[in-house]
């Protein structure tokens, strides 16, 4: 599929500008005309994170399906498990169009679309009426750009879909809402998780079940403000780290057209960034906090790079932009070899083993 993708459907989506490029390829997985990834069930790549038994480490990042309408379709192409959102309590446009930039030299893009969806009612009908269906679904939720509370609209999130989420993310590394990183300083994010793990708890004790909760922070943040996340988080109950989100910094970039546009850069120049990050946030945490390695995943080699620097689990949505669909079973089945050939019994075994040398570099300029 990858093959014909690079033929044929990559042409054809490139034809159109890139926000309605996105919306077709949602319409095609909707209407299912995309055949389903044969499921390689390797129990090699099976891997218990959280409390939560993932079927292989691949995951579908936040940003895709940003309204829960197609996480199903998401986990037939070889998805270990598919997260939506970001979700906001009150449905809000976004940032005004355009809004996303194809950096294609570079297998990049460029996005400032503000928190775009339909709000958690419309998302909760969804993912309600796709419940018996199971499959690891996580909830991304966020802040609207114009509350007044943006605390108390992270704990809506957690109440409204309390039932319904595999995990949740707290997004609050966003380039595109106004102030929304500020929930990064170590003051409010002491609030923040306080009220949000507090909230877990509770419906925890009430449902009889434990959601974790993972926090997605910014590729962008220097040591100090990583010595105080790791810090804050040692204080309260949370289930692990996503890094990272997209980021502000433009260097390196191949391409001439649109690296100017304000936004949040993702895709394949990312992974350096992102991947040091990674490294050094777990020597900070320990070697038990969970962590999800994302930023730049484009096949089983930066799969497994982000595992050895300290990823216990990965995600990827750039690169599904320019290599397509069949990229995800791709990498999975291409992960099942990479284990057979070095003769690793369980991805696990790969965790760690770089850390030092990804957190001795230097994050670049």
């Amino acid at each position: 599929m990858s093959d014909l993708f690079q033929a044929i459907g990559r042409k054809l989506l490139f034809s159109f500008d890139p926000e309605s490029a996105h919306g077709l390829s949602i319409k095609a997985l909707k209407t299912g005309l995309l055949p389903a990834c044969t499921a390689t069930n390797d129990p090699a790549l099976r891997i218990n994170v959280a409390g939560i038994e993932f079927p292989n480490p691949l995951g579908m990042a936040a940003g895709y399906d940003k309204n829960a309408e197609i996480p199903d379709a998401l986990l037939k192409l070889g998805f270990g498990f598919a997260e939506v959102g970001t979700l906001t309590p009150v449905a809000q446009a976004g940032n005004p169009k355009p809004r996303i930039f194809r950096l294609v030299e570079d297998d990049a893009v460029i996005n400032r679309l503000g928190f775009n969806n339909g709000g958690h009612d419309a998302a909760f009908q969804r993912l309600s009426e796709r419940r018996a269906r199971g499959g690891i679904v996580g909830v991304n939720i966020g802040a609207n750009k114009d509350s007044t509370d943006r605390v108390a609209d992270y704990v809506a999130g957690i109440r409204k879909f309390y039932e319904l989420a595999s995990y949740f993310t707290v997004n609050i590394s966003s380039p595109n809402t106004p102030g929304l990183r500020d929930l990064q300083a170590r003051e409010s994010l002491k609030e923040l998780l306080g009220q949000v793990l507090e909230t877990r708890d509770g419906l925890a004790e009430t449902a009889g079940t434990r959601r974790p909760v993972f926090l997605k922070i910014a590729p962008d943040l220097p040591d100090s403000s990583l010595d105080d996340i790791a810090a804050e988080i040692a204080l309260h109950p949370l289930d692990g780290l996503i890094i990272s989100n997209t980021t502000l910094a433009r260097s390196g970039l191949k391409s001439i057209n649109h690296t100017a546009e304000a936004g949040g850069l993702s895709g394949r120049p990312v992974f350096e960034r992102s991947t040091i990050v990674l490294a050094k946030m777990r020597q900070r945490v320990g070697v038990n906090l969970p962590i999800i390695g994302v930023g730049g995943v484009d096949s089983a080699a930066t799969a497994i790079a982000k595992i050895r620097a300290g990823a216990d689990l990965v995600q990827l949505y750039t690169s599904m932009i320019y290599r397509g669909p069949g990229l995800p079973g791709q990498i999975v089945k291409d992960l099942s070899a990479a284990l057979r050939r070095d003769g690793i019994k369980h991805i696990a075994e790969l965790r760690d083993r770089d850390v030092s040398d990804w957190a001795s570099r230097n994050t670049p300029d």
